[in-house]
């Protein structure tokens, strides 16, 4: 790993995806880029249409005052901008990473990630961003359209960073986990951590098959690895051992069903990031 790239706004977890990223970046030597997306002006900004109820002088006045106010606005966001990107940089400088440097950009978020992610390794963003609903829960608006979208393996922070010392895959035997599992052996990030790699369902031969190599391949390079088989509801079963075993971050497949059938009856992926309290690395 020789790049991240970490998307940086005013939310709360801003200092956790700034925590982690230093933590990433320390374990693998990547420089780092930080990015903060400037939305693009919604056509409901747009002035109202006042003619029929003020004078022709009155509201071209107000409507002078208006567009005064959303060029304001404009430049304030700009300078809040920079002010953030300055102040997540100087963290990470703290640190030791030698290489950090810093964009601002205009535009869909979904569209800069596309354009910059070639020559990263790795796509870091909050759980939830500042508009999210903390009292419900609810995920950050952008997070799923980055997880669907992005090619790089997407590591969402946690509302709170803490020190990672034992890793949870949620293996499936899907083409997502099995790139998470290639992944991790020949990569750098999780050198020296221990590892779970948990199935939920009942084996099979094939499944069986899959998830003994999968262990094969990680302890050929080093890992202490905990492979097992539980029965269960998926997503109560990873809480658990996540709770009971002290995980401190989860590794899973991100939606593998389509959108259409996540809409009906819901996501795991969505619901194993909205619930646990520790950050989750996917892949698709």
């Amino acid at each position: 790993m020789t790049h991240l790239i970490a998307l940086i706004d005013g939310s709360g977890y801003s200092q956790s995806v700034c925590d982690l990223t230093r933590w990433a970046a320390e374990r693998t030597a990547a420089s780092v880029e930080l990015m903060h997306i400037l939305g693009r002006r919604s056509a409901g900004s747009e002035p109202a249409d006042l003619s029929g109820n003020l004078k022709l002088g009155a509201r071209t006045a107000l409507l002078q005052e208006l567009a005064d106010l959303d060029e304001q606005k404009a430049k304030l966001d700009l300078k809040r901008g920079r002010l953030l990107l300055e102040e997540a940089k100087a963290a990470l400088e703290d640190g030791k990473i030698s290489t950090v440097t810093t964009k601002l950009r205009h535009g869909d978020l979904i569209e800069s990630i596309a354009e910059f992610e070639g020559t990263a390794d790795l796509i870091l963003i909050g759980k939830r961003g500042e508009a999210s609903d903390f009292a419900k829960l609810h995920l950050g608006s952008n997070l799923e359209r980055v997880v669907r979208s992005a090619t790089k393996p997407v590591l969402v922070a946690s509302r709170a960073f803490k020190p990672i010392n034992k890793f949870l895959i949620a293996f499936d035997g899907g083409e997502s986990v099995m790139k998470a599992v290639r992944h991790i052996a020949s990569g750098k990030l999780f050198t020296g951590l221990a590892c779970v790699l948990l199935c939920v369902g009942k084996p099979n031969n094939d499944l069986q098959e899959k998830l003994d190599d999968a262990a094969a391949l990680l302890r050929k390079v080093g890992y202490d690895v905990d492979a097992s088989f539980e029965t269960g509801d998926p997503e109560d079963v990873i809480k658990n051992r996540i709770e009971t075993d002290g995980i401190d971050l989860l590794v899973m497949g991100a939606y593998g069903h389509s959108r259409i059938r996540n809409l009906i009856i819901g996501s795991t992926t969505t619901e194993m990031v909205r619930s646990c309290h520790v950050p989750v690395m996917m892949f698709r």
